[in-house]
């Protein structure tokens, strides 16, 4: 059975112009979670995140006809919107709250993801171990600087291709890249002491 062909970024916004309230909702349905989880990471404030969320697709309901397909997908537009709002609040206000514990991250998504951040973000077997690697890795990441951390976030926990992320960032796929290379060599410096938590109990606590 063939599957029917799921509708463009800009047949969606045309029927959304329309009065069409169930394309809006595909819309929505597509890209809240991972703008959620976007603006919770680089926050670590449930309340701004959902704040901003909601800021994006209000203003896409207002401001619909500046998408351009051809510069790039509706997805990545909302994103960058999504960006743009996020720093200009943190800038007034000044908002930054330690991450949350895990669970209220998704924003009513698809769970967990389990292949986000790459060799720096392996998690031990031992569930014990896992929880919390996981909270270190959540405080390591969210004491990154902002462009640091919106790369970790956007390419290793939203896995975004560089182009994409990019088209997000406003700025150069080298600039990703490099940004990325130096945010994953500062997380591998801030998660190394995890892996030898035994280190000074094997030696009774002795220094030579």
């Amino acid at each position: 059975m063939i599957r029917p062909q799921e509708p463009s970024d800009s047949e969606l916004l045309r029927r959304m112009g329309a009065g069409d309230q169930e394309a809006f909702r595909t819309i929505y349905q597509r890209c809240q979670g991972p703008i959620y989880r976007f603006a919770l990471h680089m926050t670590g404030n449930t309340f701004l995140a959902e704040d901003v969320t909601q800021e994006v697709f209000m203003t896409l309901i207002q401001e619909r006809a500046r998408f351009d397909s051809s510069r790039g997908t509706l997805s990545a537009y909302l994103f960058g919107m999504g960006r743009n709002l996020l720093l200009r609040r943190l800038d007034r206000e000044q908002v930054y709250v330690p991450f949350l514990e895990h669970g209220r991250e998704n924003g009513g998504g698809n769970g967990e993801r389990k292949n986000g951040a790459h060799a720096v973000l392996v998690m031990p077997p031992n569930d014990i171990l896992r929880n919390e690697m996981i909270d270190r890795v959540r405080k390591a990441v969210s004491s990154l600087p902002p462009s640091y951390r919106e790369v970790v976030v956007l390419c290793d926990l939203e896995e975004m291709s560089y182009d994409e992320a990019a088209r997000v960032m406003e700025c150069a796929v080298g600039t990703v890249r490099s940004r990325l290379h130096r945010a994953r060599a500062l997380l591998t410096e801030k998660l190394r002491d995890f892996h030898r938590p035994a280190a000074s109990s094997a030696t009774g606590g002795r220094t030579s």
